[in-house]
């Protein structure tokens, strides 16, 4: 009875490991870059999809290096849309945006 305890604990926390993966947010693979304060480059890797992602500092002039449609918003809570930016496109360089949300709008 010892040694079937342990198994099925490991078996049950298999389970839950492989279950937890499938609701954990995907990421976009690629690069999402844009310039900052004082003109300084800054970018994501592997961004999350579809998470309202807030910029911090002054944020322009953004270039889209993933596979998703993006949207920049001009409020830092991903309700105004400013502008959507293609797979591998860019926006305006003076473009200003506070918010970003990638593939799933």
């Amino acid at each position: 009875m010892r040694l079937i305890r342990p198994a099925l604990v490991a078996l049950a926390g298999c389970a839950l490991a492989l279950a937890l993966p499938a609701g954990a947010a995907v990421a976009t693979k690629g690069w999402f870059s844009w310039t900052g304060p004082k003109g300084a480059p800054f970018y994501i890797e592997n961004p999350p999809d579809g998470r309202c992602l807030t910029m911090s500092d002054e944020a322009r002039g953004a270039h889209n290096g993933t596979p998703v449609p993006v949207a920049l918003y001009t409020d830092k809570t991903c309700k105004k849309k400013a502008l959507g930016v293609s797979p591998g496109g860019n926006s305006p360089r003076n473009l200003r945006f506070a918010s970003v949300r990638f593939g799933s709008h």
